[in-house]
């Protein structure tokens, strides 16, 4: 069984294809797994059990008949609790929504999974409507780090950051409006991709607007791709989704390093206090880029900190999201967010567009910065996983979590792909996040970049 919690959907799909395992036997390794990590991590707002095996064994019917429905059919997955998931309710950290209302409608990139066959083990933790990035609740409690439980899971999607890192399922989805799949995916050892904002359609509509995307969240960037291959096709919900991928994420893994132009920036221009062992990890990381044939110069985009601005669209956004709740049901909300909703409704519209001309300048400087370079390579967070329960560092000075993500909300910002990759650990073991950005559309070459690294060793890859 925990040879199985293990494998990477890759090997999962050969076992299924060979007959050497099956997706029953995978699921019931998957939520066992998931039931044994839950007390001390607690990584899950609910787990499918009786559901889960259902269709396993249909899954398990199909493969006997070498007829596979899709490309994840009996794969085990987990969704993050701010997705819509048919005939489970979605509650998204918050004591303010009611269960026993209609849920009978998948998200895009759940009905996707759905239609490839994919086996659904649970809803995993969020902080209330994802807004910071650790994660706990007044709903759920605190999420756990997989490698020290006083520390932080990070967030906003770090309950499905540490399914995967333990083992309860190969494949997550998770949402990222500011970092909210790189900050966990960092703080956890394990991959994931925030893609160009579009490629995987959204709905409902994020009440943070065009800076939520929906991302993969995986043991390597292989089993990334092949997510994507799946969850970034059109939806007509989405009026903002993109077109069709033109071309298959894993096939476009091959390829590696040799000749992009690489620009590594260790603390965008001294504007970053990183840690010593964040900074050591991501540069061996460099170096070896530099090794497979990248052409790699230390220089910094042109990025004065836009934090005030990203502060005025995400608290607008907060504040749209409690806008229709009662005095009395706003006391139920986490009271740091209520906080930023008190600010965010006190901005004027002429303030949110300033915001928005901020935005618009930051995308049109990186889109003149990608003219140069294939790829901008950061640390992804500057610091390690710190104590749980806390939204910033004890010591730290920050007010708020954008003070210690300052490589992250910026891309969202200017919706290019940003993927993180797990590139060591402290001398505490915990893990060390190499981030990778590219222009807009360039999410296959993020990936095939992030796969060069798990290809040479510089990542711990997938079993």
């Amino acid at each position: 069984m925990s040879e199985l919690t293990e494998l990477t959907a890759v090997r999962l799909l050969d076992g299924y294809r060979s007959g050497a395992i099956g997706p029953v036997e995978a699921t019931r390794a998957a939520l066992r797994r998931a039931e044994e990590i839950q007390p001390e991590v607690n990584a899950f707002v609910r787990l499918f059990a009786g559901e889960a095996l259902e269709r396993a064994a249909a899954s398990e019917e199909r493969w006997r008949r070498g007829e596979p429905r899709g490309l994840l059919d009996g794969v085990p997955v987990t969704v993050k609790d701010i997705l819509l998931l048919r005939g489970a309710p979605t509650l998204k950290g918050s004591r303010t929504i009611d269960p026993a209302g209609r849920w009978d409608e998948d998200a895009p990139s759940v009905a996707r999974l759905r239609e490839h066959g994919a086996v659904f083990l649970g809803k995993t933790t969020t902080p209330e409507f994802g807004w910071k990035g650790v994660t706990d609740s007044p709903l759920s409690g605190i999420t756990r780090n997989p490698h020290d439980p006083t520390r932080t899971a990070g967030g906003s999607s770090g309950g499905a950051a540490a399914a995967v890192a333990l083992g309860a399922g190969p494949l997550a989805l998770g949402t990222d409006g500011g970092g909210s799949v790189r900050i966990p995916a960092a703080f956890c050892g394990i991959f994931a991709l925030k893609p160009t904002y579009g490629r995987v359609p959204l709905y409902p509509a994020s009440a943070f607007g065009t800076l939520a995307h929906v991302g993969p969240m995986t043991r390597d960037a292989a089993d990334a791709a092949l997510l994507m291959d799946v969850i970034g096709a059109p939806d007509s919900r989405d009026w903002s989704a993109l077109g069709p991928a033109s071309g298959s994420f894993s096939d476009g893994l091959a390829g590696g390093v040799r000749g992009l132009r690489v620009a590594y920036s260790p603390s965008l221009g001294g504007q970053v206090r990183v840690d010593p062992a964040v900074a050591a990890a991501v540069r061996r990381a460099v170096e070896r880029l530099a090794g497979l044939g990248a052409y790699v110069e230390e220089t910094d985009p042109d990025l004065t900190d836009p934090v005030e601005a990203f502060h005025a669209l995400w608290f607008a956004g907060a504040a749209r999201v409690v806008q229709h709740l009662t005095r009395e049901r706003r006391e139920l909300l986490d009271p740091g967010l209520l906080e930023i909703c008190g600010v965010g409704a006190r901005l004027s519209a002429p303030d949110y567009l300033a915001a928005v001309d901020v935005r618009m300048d930051l995308g049109r400087r990186m889109g003149r910065f990608h003219d140069t370079y294939d790829l901008l390579v950061t640390p992804t967070l500057p610091v390690t996983a710190f104590e749980a329960g806390a939204e910033v560092p004890q010591g730290s000075g920050h007010r708020r979590w954008t003070g210690w993500t300052p490589f992250t909300y910026p891309f969202n910002m200017t919706q290019q792909p940003a993927a993180t990759v797990p590139v060591g650990t402290d001398a505490g073991g915990l893990p060390i996040g190499l981030q990778l950005v590219a222009a807009r559309h360039r999410d296959a070459l993020v990936l095939r970049a992030a796969h060069a690294l798990y290809e040479a060793g510089v990542t711990p890859a997938g079993s």
